[in-house]
């Protein structure tokens, strides 16, 4: 296993369970975001609450897989953390500087887990 592979999956699985407060705080506590839930760019607390859950759910587990070396948690955790950050960028008015570092930290994710192992060359990398 590489170091970016390590860090990646403990990463995702931290944006995971960040995810997965954002769920629980927007289902129990709507009211502790920055604006009304008519405000929201799309959906409502309830509908963005079981997004986040699930998506968090689904990060946990492939930063399991990722920190096993599994190769479908390498494929599966770029595309959870793509919709990640493009689902905080949704949620940016609600509450700006935690969607910031959720988007930073799905950044450094994709870059963890598409950089190639230490001394990898051509097929490998392809294939790594």
């Amino acid at each position: 296993m590489s170091g970016w592979l390590a860090f990646a999956g403990t990463i995702i699985g931290l944006v995971g369970v960040f995810n997965l407060i954002s769920g629980f705080t927007s289902l129990f506590r709507p009211d502790y975001y920055l604006v009304a839930e008519g405000n929201l760019l799309v959906f409502n607390y309830t509908a963005w609450a079981g997004i986040w859950l699930a998506i968090g759910a689904l990060q946990v587990i492939v930063g399991v897989g990722c920190l096993a070396g599994q190769e479908w948690a390498r494929v599966v955790g770029v595309v959870l953390a793509g919709v990640s950050a493009i689902g905080h960028l949704a949620f940016l008015n609600t509450f700006p500087l935690w969607s910031l570092a959720v988007i930073a930290m799905s950044v450094l994710v994709i870059y963890g887990l598409v950089v190639p192992p230490k001394g990898a060359t051509g097929w490998q990398r392809a294939r790594s």
